[in-house]
């Protein structure tokens, strides 16, 4: 089983290398945790962003047909080519660089999974939500404390444009607290799963100019939500939509709701 400390500890020394920074590696060391992990993610076909020793992906292995994984440390890339071998669809890349366009499973239902490191949490599941892939679930392992910001309340710190796209687009679901205890080497902090389950038929037209304008609104989230639009909009349109709607001169971007936030997209855009 991969996911033990001895497994983990001597793949590295076997390959002389180890967890980087850079890459926010931090290998799973329990397989009870993989495994309930993989459960819940599990589908006929499992894309996994960032591997890493492939902890997660032998037991993806035990629930899908199919699992593609994108691994962009090439030390990583070619531990999992000797590991599984033809079981698993490798490529070397930064996921964020991926042409989703253009992969072998643009048709079909999908269920993504990945243990996110911090620095690239936001990107990559802005990168999901945005696609054209036919997701039923999205299930990710990141630092407890973002995990939070998903439920995050209207005028909290840690409401912002990922807590209106993520309201709009899907139920969230926090499945289960995870020690920092059971990663090699431990991280500083606790971790948490959630998972991501669509809850609207997708209209792309509609999603892809409403979440320019919800990202617009946030540019600055300390500067008013009439100073964040007046750098896109007409002055005068903009004080007729705070008119209509009846919002105050001063108010900000974190202390409006997502029936605020479509009601100012009809204003703007659909009128």
């Amino acid at each position: 089983m991969i996911a033990s400390y001895n497994y983990v500890k001597n793949i590295l020394e076997e390959n002389k290398t180890f967890a980087k920074k850079k890459y926010g590696q931090n290998f799973l060391i329990d397989n009870n945790i993989a495994d309930k992990i993989a459960k819940i993610a599990s589908s006929k076909i499992t894309i996994e962003i960032g591997p890493g020793l492939g902890s997660l992906t032998e037991h993806l292995l035990n629930y899908a047909e199919k699992v593609y994984v994108y691994e962009i440390d090439e030390t990583m890339y070619e531990i999992l080519n000797k590991t599984f071998d033809n079981k698993i669809d490798i490529n070397l890349i930064d996921f964020l660089e991926l042409d989703l366009d253009n992969v072998p499973y643009k048709n079909d239902e999908i269920s993504v999974c990945s243990n996110l490191p911090y620095y690239v949490t936001t990107p990559i599941l802005f990168k999901l939500f945005e696609s054209d892939l036919n997701i039923n679930k999205i299930t990710v392992m990141l630092q407890k404390e973002v995990a939070d910001r998903f439920k995050a309340k209207i005028g909290s710190e840690d409401y912002n444009a990922l807590s209106i796209i993520v309201q709009y687009l899907f139920d969230v679901k926090y499945e289960m607290s995870v020690s920092k205890n059971v990663f090699y080497p431990k991280p500083n902090v606790d971790s948490a799963v959630i998972s991501f389950i669509p809850k609207v038929k997708r209209d792309k037209e509609f999603e892809k100019s409403f979440f320019e304008l919800v990202k617009l609104c946030f540019t600055q989230r300390r500067k008013t939500l009439f100073n964040n639009l007046r750098n896109n909009y007409d002055e005068e349109k903009i004080n007729e939509m705070f008119k209509e709607l009846n919002l105050k001169d001063k108010i900000r971007p974190q202390e409006l709701s997502l029936d605020d936030y479509l009601r100012i997209y009809e204003v703007l855009y659909e009128r």
